[in-house]
């Protein structure tokens, strides 16, 4: 996108604050009004695959939920397939999972055993990075199933958080706050 508008402040512009939520003292970036705007929305995901074209990958993984909404058309656009990441419990088939803490307990995700053949290059995908416990948790079921973590792409990172000092691969970002 070198030769259009700069994404960030067109985004920033639809993402809605909420202040307290999920508990107090946590501001949430609420996607859902970019989501409506389909040429804001289309120019993001248009951005991150501009920043993984390439790259030589086989798989975007994204990360429930909000990570089918930007992973799911990425990958589309990039023409590799799709493969979600899910809580504990959601997926149908033999699967691996990989329990990880929050500020507020643990959490489980989980990967269908033959998802991801051996020696095959993953973009994973979210809305947001904060602090990286989710996409890290992630990475390692990827390479679990043999295979390879190129990079993380989100449209939001929370640059306080430090997420992405725990991921091991190279990270895309489009809005920063």
């Amino acid at each position: 996108m070198d030769d259009g508008p700069e994404i960030e402040p067109l985004a920033k512009r639809l993402i809605r604050d909420i202040e307290d939520y999920p508990k107090k003292g946590i501001t949430f970036r609420d996607i859902t009004p970019l989501l409506k705007d389909p040429k804001i929305f289309g120019l993001c995901i248009e951005e991150l695959a501009s920043k993984l074209k390439g790259r030589k990958i086989d798989y975007v993984v994204g990360i429930e939920s909000r990570g089918f909404i930007v992973g799911a058309p990425l990958a589309q656009l990039l023409g590799v397939g799709f493969i979600p990441v899910r809580k504990k419990g959601k997926l149908p088939f033999k699967t691996v999972s990989k329990s990880y803490e929050l500020e507020y307990g643990t959490a489980t995700i989980e990967l269908h055993a033959d998802s991801i053949e051996h020696g095959k290059r993953v973009a994973i995908v979210d809305d947001l990075l904060a602090t990286g416990g989710t996409t890290h948790a992630a990475m390692e079921l990827v390479r679990e199933l043999g295979g390879m973590v190129d990079s993380c792409a989100f449209l939001i990172e929370l640059t306080g958080l430090s997420g992405r000092k725990k991921l091991d691969s190279e990270v895309f970002s489009l809005i920063k706050y």
